[in-house]
């Protein structure tokens, strides 16, 4: 990826794009995710513009509030409130890199179990092997999915 926020001037070019073509759940989704970015930059002692991995962080933090939200809403027979989540995390899952399948994510667990020697340490070493696995599947796979298959192989 290349550049400082190249990822974001898309979403902006985006945002004026479906402003243009009336696209109102685009358009708002957008809006929501650029504001989040914005103010990740303004967060801390001082401003700065994100990269595009941290920029992938927000939009991923982003697109797991709309499923959560999603289920909520669906448990609590708000059905029209939880296609519209669905909609917007379908929309920023356009700008989120490819998810790993779940083989993938097997994988790469097994490898990072192998690598830091943990196999037979049990739940101790799940910092350790997550601290490893965490930076591959950054935006490109659910954090509790690959918790869970880390627990699976450490337990």
């Amino acid at each position: 990826m290349a550049g400082v926020a190249e990822l974001k001037d898309r979403l902006r070019t985006d945002l004026t794009a479906s402003i243009k073509a009336r696209d109102e759940v685009r358009s708002s989704t957008l809006r929501m995710v650029l504001t989040a970015i914005t103010n990740a930059e303004v967060a801390g002692k001082e401003a700065r513009e994100l990269s595009d991995d941290e920029v992938i962080g927000v939009l991923s933090t982003e697109a797991k509030k709309r499923r959560e939200a999603a289920t909520a809403f669906d448990d609590g027979g708000r059905a029209e409130m939880a296609e519209k989540e669905r909609a917007e995390a379908a929309v920023i899952a356009d700008y989120l890199p490819a998810q790993l399948s779940e083989d993938e994510i097997v994988a790469l667990v097994t490898a990072a179990v192998e690598q830091t020697g943990a196999a037979g340490e049990g739940m101790k070493a799940m910092g350790k092997v997550m601290g490893v696995v965490q930076p591959q599947v950054r935006g490109r796979a659910d954090g509790g999915v690959v918790a869970a298959e880390v627990r699976r192989q450490l337990g």
